[in-house]
């Protein structure tokens, strides 16, 4: 017995060293760190927003908003940020793809509620590029880049993009039948939008490429609340209130972040806003709540409101450290929301700039840009970089470690630099796009208009221009900032360098380094780019 006991005892002896042994062993091991988790990616795009509609950015505001004030403190905010065209459509084609706009076969002004898809089949968007990387993705808002519609008893598609004489034609819609080619097949798993501006039918939401309802009615304009509540008549659903559409879309949004967050698996989500577009449409609390009693004001003061909960909702779920968030404006201030009154009660929604939404001045493309990621930006961060709305791609590919192909975001140039201070940031010069498809380019102080005729008026007017002006407008943004003073024939070198660097960068398909690609074939005249052909 006694033999027996001193036995196990032994063994367990050896056990026990050996156990020792091995755990000793293991603590000399290096010990393995766990991967940095991937941040979620958040773009909030605002829809006709001025620069100066932001008090953070004009210190004469009418318009307060303390909640995207305060964002802005707590990131970086660009003082010299430009859309990539001084309209809606095109601007969102450019954040989504990296690629200017006019390279596509829209050479000028917006899709419509039936125009066909922008984005081609097989083109990246930064959608699939972060879904391919294990992103979960969401698309929540304004889609307005054309949407390959079903049609009834196989009538034939929409063609067109911009072609005035049918954008009303809806009769052979099938809204009963998903979309052939829409959000969820360009690397969105989930999708909620409206096609396109909120003053534009069809008047539907479309979820998951599907109309929640087929409209069996035809919408009426209305001045009841102001006459910039106004929109195209056309087919409407039961379930569309234009009123509800700016808080659907936030409850959405915010529902997606609790749904999703503090998961292995990290999410982008494209929040592009239906506002301050016409229809003007602030709701109680916020109607008559502005200083300037201005329903424009009150829309404004409603959406910073509104981006509050969604900030608000990014803390209470404790992801506001890992999430970047990225506000920014498709365009400049549009002169039909009431710019009579807010210039009377001394408001300047494009602060010290001139022009406004669809002009190649600076105020119709420099836009109110700030980017929150406590992680990695220092608040109270301020750049004056120019900076363009298609380099969002490439900074997301930075992010996530994605190397380009030759024909994919050709446009587009990494922030991080200018994030996180760290390294360079490439882009040399900037092409801008008017709303008539005029080319501006700028580079450091300077900035060239080319064929300014073909489009709108030197003085931002959005029409045709009828008068004879210069065939080349150069001006000195740090001397000129509200480009009154054409200095073109006083520097020509500057016009011929200007002028080349555009030239090249049209006929090279892409303003990046890489292998030279096609533009979009041109269907019609494309009198504004005849320039770059000559000798």
């Amino acid at each position: 017995m006694k033999t027996k006991t001193i036995q196990i005892l032994v063994i367990s002896g050896l056990l026990l060293a050996s156990l020792f042994v091995l755990t000793s062993f293991d603590h000399n091991k290096p010990t393995e760190q766990p991967k940095p988790k991937k941040p979620n990616i958040i773009y909030i795009l605002a829809d006709d927003l001025g620069i100066g509609d932001l008090s953070i950015y004009n210190e004469n505001s009418k318009i307060q908003t303390p909640h995207l004030d305060q964002m802005a403190k707590e990131g970086m905010r660009f003082t010299d940020a430009h859309t990539s065209s001084a309209v809606c459509t095109p601007t969102r084609y450019g954040i989504l793809t990296g690629r200017y706009n006019w390279r596509t076969p829209l050479k000028e002004f917006v899709t419509w509620g039936n125009s066909p898809s922008l984005i081609q089949k097989g083109r990246l968007t930064v959608a699939q590029m972060l879904k391919d990387k294990g992103y979960k993705t969401a698309n929540i808002g304004k889609w307005h880049l054309g949407l390959n519609w079903t049609m009834k008893n196989n009538s034939p598609e929409f063609d067109h993009f911009s072609d005035k004489s049918n954008r009303l034609n809806f009769k052979d819609i099938d809204y009963s039948q998903p979309l052939k080619f829409g959000p969820n097949d360009m690397g969105f798993d989930y999708s909620y939008m409206i096609s396109a501006s909120l003053n534009m039918p069809p008047f539907v939401y479309v979820e998951n490429n599907k109309a929640t309802m087929v409209p069996t009615g035809i919408s009426s304009q209305t001045k009841k609340q102001s006459p910039y509540a106004t929109w195209i008549r056309g087919d409407i659903a039961d379930d569309f209130k234009h009123e509800d559409v700016l808080p659907n879309v936030v409850n959405k949004s915010i529902s997606f972040i609790k749904e999703n967050a503090n998961k292995d698996q990290p999410f982008f989500m494209y929040i592009p806003l239906p506002s301050p577009h016409n229809p003007v449409l602030p709701i109680a609390p916020w109607k008559g709540q502005s200083e300037i009693k201005s329903p424009y004001a009150d829309f404004v003061i409603m959406i910073d409101d509104l981006m509050g909960t969604i900030f608000e909702t990014l803390k209470a779920q404790g992801i506001d450290e890992n999430t970047m968030v990225i506000f920014a404006s498709d365009n400049g201030f549009a002169t039909t929301n009431d710019l009579k009154t807010l210039r009377q009660k001394k408001h300047s929604p494009s602060y010290v700039y001139s022009g406004y939404k669809g002009s190649y001045l600076e105020g119709g493309h420099r836009v109110p840009f700030f980017v929150k990621w406590p992680e990695k930006i220092k608040p109270n961060s301020v750049s004056d970089v120019t900076i363009c709305t298609t380099d969002f791609i490439a900074t997301c590919a930075d992010i996530i470690g994605y190397d380009f192909k030759d024909n994919e975001a050709e446009d587009s140039f990494s922030m991080m630099p200018l994030l996180t201070n760290e390294g360079d940031y490439l882009r040399d010069a900037t092409i801008h796009h008017d709303k008539y498809g005029v080319f501006a380019i700028r580079k450091g102080d300077w900035k060239l208009i080319v064929s300014p005729n073909s489009g709108i008026m030197a003085s931002g007017e959005t029409k045709k221009h009828k008068g004879v002006s210069a065939e080349e407008i150069l001006y000195n943004l740090k001397k000129d900032v509200k480009e009154k003073n054409n200095v073109a024939q006083q520097f020509p070198e500057k016009v011929k360098e200007l002028k080349g660097i555009l030239i090249q960068q049209i006929k090279n398909g892409r303003s990046t380094p890489g292998k030279v690609q096609e533009n979009d074939a041109i269907s019609g005249e494309w009198p504004q780019a005849n320039f770059a052909f000559k000798d």
